[in-house]
């Protein structure tokens, strides 16, 4: 049965977070997503773009996908009629514009796709898990009993690792505090991009203490570097920023630049891009693990079921929505019971997106028909 988008509805929502999320670069305070309603056939669909607020992240902003979505996106979609889900991904990817901005469209197709077949998300996927490890995040703090206390609050919700931030003159003492108070817990660090080859000596300090990966230790651009990095040192390098497409991952792969591919749903672009990605790191023999902007329900739901692919080798990033909300726009909130998120039984990503949450949290609407 043909795909065909009949309606596009937009809304721009902003959260408050529970506290600042801080990287190597930049804080946010609360949480932008633009929630994307696709309608078919008496179906709705749902999917998130959802950039980081600001530019220090990506150059792809609220306002930008914003901008992409309602001028131009959303409005070459309406009416149009697609044999196969692939055909629509495949159109939909040729499309000029951010790929924040097109997953939105994307995986919203993916939700009407696996309501149409009857088959929870994950299962459409390929997924084979029914519940998936979660791991704990934890930003920059002001001081090192700030972070050891956030690490205290949420570790007994039986998160099954912990992965801290880290930037220049923030890394080792936090590293060493973290070992001395928590003891071997699986641990990883992420610099967000942080540092350059005159860093090495940090790298070689933090081999010590028995680390699971470093995630994206040097610049987006820098995978020759990293390369480097990565024959000097034991630890696993990870990428994130670096890898925003099939090519990235292929030229960094043919590099030797990392051992570990974090794949984000919403930095590569949708379902059919990460599931490309994912399967050339399969060939290709390197480590993969599903990480998160973090988006707001609809988003950490898609990541949680990307992450029930078999070769998923480390915990995802998606969280309990009340780690980092007041509030979220689904129902049920997303939980982690004992390090776990269960899989939804229901056909479609399994999870009722609020109305009234919506309205509530509204920044802009738009109806595209």
């Amino acid at each position: 049965m043909s795909l065909r988008i009949d309606r596009i509805t937009l809304t721009h929502v902003r959260i408050p977070l529970v506290e600042p999320f801080r990287i190597s670069n930049g804080e946010v305070t609360k949480k932008d997503g633009i929630v994307v309603a696709v309608a078919s056939d008496g179906l709705v669909g749902y999917g998130e773009s959802s950039p980081m607020a600001g530019s220090f992240y990506s150059t792809d902003t609220p306002e930008s996908c914003w901008a992409q979505l309602t001028t131009n996106l959303a409005p070459r979609a309406i009416g149009r009629d697609f044999p196969t889900l692939e055909d629509a991904c495949v159109w939909l990817d040729g499309l000029p514009g951010g790929n924040f901005a097109k997953v939105g469209i994307e995986t919203a197709l993916w939700d009407l796709e696996a309501q149409r077949r009857r088959l929870p998300l994950h299962k459409l996927l390929g997924g084979e898990l029914e519940r998936v490890a979660s791991g704990l995040a934890v930003g920059l703090y002001d001081t090192m009993d700030a972070l050891l206390g956030a690490i205290e609050r949420y570790l007994p919700h039986g998160y099954q690792r912990l992965k801290i931030k880290i930037s220049p003159g923030q890394d080792v003492d936090l590293v060493t505090a973290v070992r001395e108070r928590f003891g071997e817990i699986p641990l990883m660090t992420d610099a967000n991009a942080a540092y350059t080859l005159q860093h090495l000596d940090v790298f070689r300090k933090l081999d010590e203490y028995n680390l699971l990966m470093y995630e994206q230790p040097l610049g987006r651009a820098m995978l020759g570097e990293s390369a480097m990095l990565q024959q000097v040192v034991r630890t696993p390098v990870c990428l994130d920023e670096s890898l925003e497409t099939l090519a990235d991952v292929e030229r960094a792969a043919a590099l030797r630049s990392f051992r570990v591919a974090n794949i984000k749903i919403q930095r590569v672009g949708g379902f059919r891009n990460a599931l490309r990605v994912y399967e050339t790191c399969r060939r290709l023999g390197l480590s993969i693990w599903i990480g998160t902007m973090p988006e707001l329900g609809i988003g950490q739901a898609q990541g949680a079921a990307l992450a029930s692919l078999p070769g998923c080798d480390f915990p995802t990033d998606v969280e309990a929505s009340a780690r980092w909300f007041v509030d979220d726009i689904i129902e049920p909130w997303i939980e982690v019971q004992g390090g776990w998120i269960e899989m939804p039984k229901a056909p479609g990503i399994g999870y009722r997106v609020d109305p009234e949450k919506l309205s509530r949290y509204r920044i802009a609407n738009q109806e595209i028909a």
